[in-house]
């Protein structure tokens, strides 16, 4: 065993620096178990087999290394006259029957440790393979728990949506009498952060619908072809997983005006984007989709996307109202240490804030008080001094949209898309 030693050794280090040399690594492994280390000599012969899996002198060696018990003392020294084990070696590869009846499933698991596994799982292989395009890949949500009871305030919101978009949708037998197909699109607009997506998600789940959400990202492809074929694959997959709300997040880039596009690739999904909301491209047409779309820029939306039997209703998401405040401040306080919170006080000096602005106000007045703690040494409860301070320093997101959205309202307002805005303006004397 001595004299065996350095040879082992360096046809360790051998095998090291040549790793897919595997002759050499099988007769290191022949070394390792005439010397009666089995174990080491399975991990090498499985390692043999990840790089020339059908070898039959690795299947062979392994066999003999599973099955064999811890190689006695007086055969050890019989490395230097390898004519001695010959005859017993090369009998038991001889034997046919002898291979079918190995159990390589138990020598798996007993050599997982020592080897990763040579093949990926079929699923991860098969997503793996797949593109963006098939239709399969689109991630359809369940109907969701959200109702529009769980928007805070917000009422005339919610009118308008019963109104124009539920109600028909609620009443089959009315539908049916009056003709009104099973079918719609309404286009959520208004300052960022003040909760369309969340409306969408609250509309999905009132018709008790699958939920789809789609963005600039989900539809673009760098080849010819593919963005418009990502289109048509999203909308026959709302069509088969019907009632089915398919939400057009951001709809300014991805419907934006063919006017002012001068890649073609994207006047092509405006084209497609097109084609399906008319369920041209199905022989069953839209019945069950519903299309909401959402944007900060609806003058920057193509108009044809807007014409009747497409995106045909248009709603106003203003910020929140004072109601809608109070719950949102609620909610963003359920879980922060306060003391007396006086929330009229703060909900009076947070009109115009977005419900983004109203979360960043919370934030900023849990950060107060932790610096203080943080100073003092003493923890202390966030407090109606703190917030109302944090309210000071934060100015309103929506004053820049509505900036903006004043000049189009009033000087761009073609066949009254933005009746609403102006009256929303007048009432705010923002005129």
């Amino acid at each position: 065993m001595a004299d065996e030693s350095p040879l082992i050794r360096s046809l360790r280090a051998a095998v090291a620096a040549a790793p897919g040399d595997v002759p050499l690594r099988l007769h290191f492994a022949e070394l390792l178990l005439a010397a009666g280390r089995n174990d080491e000599a399975v991990a090498e012969a499985a390692v043999a087999l990840q790089h020339a899996p059908g070898d039959a002198d690795a299947r062979a060696l392994m066999v003999r290394a599973m099955g064999m018990p811890a190689a006695p003392a007086p055969e050890a020294p019989a490395v230097s006259a390898p004519e001695v084990p010959v005859a017993p070696v090369r009998e038991e590869p001889a034997q046919p029957p002898a291979a079918p009846s190995f159990d390589w499933d138990a020598a798996e698991q007993q050599v997982q440790d020592l080897v990763g596994p040579r093949f990926l799982d079929a699923p991860q292989a098969d997503g793996a393979a797949g593109t963006a395009g098939d239709a399969a890949a689109w991630d359809v949500d369940v109907p969701g728990t959200v109702r529009l009871a769980d928007v805070g305030g917000m009422d005339e919101v919610k009118e308008r949506l019963e109104a124009a978009f539920l109600a028909p949708m609620r009443n089959p037998e009315l539908r049916r009498l009056y003709g009104k197909s099973l079918r719609g699109g309404l286009l959520l607009y208004g300052p960022p952060g003040c909760g369309k997506t969340f409306i969408a998600r609250a509309v999905a789940g009132e018709l008790g619908a699958n939920f789809l959400t789609v963005s600039l990202s989900d539809v673009l492809d760098m080849w010819i072809g593919a963005s418009e074929k990502n289109v048509h694959d999203i909308f026959e997959t709302a069509r088969r997983q019907a009632p089915c709300v398919v939400f057009l997040d951001e709809l300014d880039a991805l419907g934006a005006k063919r006017s002012r596009t001068h890649h073609s690739g994207l006047r092509n999904v405006v084209n497609q984007l097109l084609t399906e909301l008319d369920g041209i491209a199905s022989g069953a047409g839209n019945e069950g989709v519903f299309v909401l779309a959402a944007t900060n820029v609806p003058w920057d939306v193509d108009i044809a996307l807007r014409r009747p039997g497409r995106l045909d209703r248009t709603l106003l998401v203003l910020p929140p109202d004072a109601a809608a405040r109070e719950a949102i401040l609620r909610y963003h306080l359920r879980e922060r240490p306060i003391e007396a919170v006086d929330l009229g006080k703060l909900v009076k000096a947070t009109e115009d804030f977005s419900g983004a602005d109203l979360a960043h106000v919370c934030e900023t007045a849990a950060e107060a008080a932790l610096l203080d703690s943080a100073r003092t040494g003493s923890v202390r409860l966030i407090t109606t001094k703190d917030l109302l301070g944090a309210a000071r320093q934060i100015k309103p997101s929506t004053e820049p949209w509505f900036a903006a959205a004043r000049n189009v309202a009033m000087f761009a307002n073609e066949g009254g898309l933005y009746d609403d805005l102006l009256a929303h303006l007048k009432r705010k004397r923002k005129l």
